[in-house]
This record gives C-alpha cells, structure tokens and sequence, in this order.
C-alpha cells in the first residue's frame, strides 16, 4: 500500500469521524442529540430539535469535512486519482463508524454528498437534485437519501465511468445498511416526516 493511500485513509478517517452534529447540540445546551427522535446525530435528527440553524450548520458541516479530505487529498497528491476518491470513502466510512463513539455513527447521507461534490460535481448535485425532489414530493428524508443513493451510481457510471460508479456503489450498499431501521419503518409507513419532533 503506497504512501498517498494510506495518508489519504487515514486523513479522510479522521475528518469524517469528528460527530458535528452532538458537538453543535451539547454547545448550544441541547444535550445528547442522540437520546431524542431516530438517536443519528446528522441534521434531520437536529432538526428536531426545532433548532434549523443547528440543522443547517450540521448539515454544511457533515459534507464540508469529506469535501475537505477530498480536496486536501487532491491538493497533496495531484498527479492520481485513486487517493482522493479514497480520503472520500474513508470520511463517508468515518461518519458512519467513529472510532470515538465506539463505532456508532450518523447515516452519512450529508457526508456522501460532500464527497461525491468534491469528487465529481456533477454527480454531487444530482443526489442533491434527486434528494430534494423526493424530500419535497414525500416529506421523508430516509427515502429521499435512499433514493439518492440508488441513482448516484447510475449517475456516477455517465459522468465519470466504471470506477467512480463502483465507488458510489459501495457508499450507496453502506448507506442503505445504516438505513436499515428507516427501510422497515418505510414498510410499515410509520417513518417520520421531515421537521416532526
């Protein structure tokens, strides 16, 4: 294993893992975010909390860490593909496994698209295209990041080719593992809609 895949495993690791979502509702004296609604500390969750700025600074944050492994990355190493697409999967994987919180972490639907816009923008705005239609037709935001997520590869496989839409692939088959719970709650239509407390 080179020097670049490792240094960009391990930066994107380390971004992706840091929880901005609890850190942003205990500063405001909100508490453990994590004991209230679907227990995820990513924006939806905080939302429910009534506060939107919280959501939205969690929202902006979640994606600027992966879009900022993605670019450090890219900077630090211009010359090859592999090591910025791979910070990108390392944060999206930090998100949703941080070391700190004992491997319990967000659903990475925020982080996925920090890294596919930093990645491919193309494909980092369609997810968002996709996401906010069906957030906005459904009032759902676990179906709107499943569908999403579904597409990017398809999405991924126009714009850049096989690689990019394998690694899309694989985000997308985590993202709908951390999903889980949602997809059965889908079924039963008794998933929650966007901004219920």
């Amino acid at each position: 294993m080179s020097q670049s895949v490792i240094v960009a495993l391990v930066v994107g690791y380390l971004l992706g893992s840091i929880p901005f979502g609890l850190l942003l509702t205990r500063w405001a004296g909100l508490g453990d975010i994590r004991k209230i609604g679907s227990g995820n500390f990513g924006a939806t969750n905080v939302l429910r909390t009534g506060n939107r700025w919280l959501a939205a600074a969690t929202l902006f944050l979640d994606a600027g860490k992966a879009a900022a492994a993605v670019l450090i990355i890219r900077y630090v190493y211009p010359d090859t593909l592999m090591p910025y697409v791979l910070a990108g999967v390392a944060a999206f994987i930090g998100h949703l496994f941080p070391v700190w919180l004992g491997f319990k972490g967000g659903k990475g639907v925020a982080t996925y698209i920090g890294a596919m816009l930093a990645i491919n923008w193309p494909v980092g705005v369609i997810f968002c295209a996709v996401w906010l239609f069906i957030a906005l037709v459904r009032r759902t935001s676990s179906l709107a990041a499943l569908t999403a997520a579904a597409t990017a590869p398809i999405f991924a496989y126009v714009f850049s080719g096989p690689h990019l839409a394998g690694t899309a692939a694989v985000m997308s088959v985590l993202l709908f593992f951390k999903h889980r719970e949602n997809i059965i709650r889908l079924l039963n239509d008794t998933e929650p809609r966007i901004g219920a407390k």
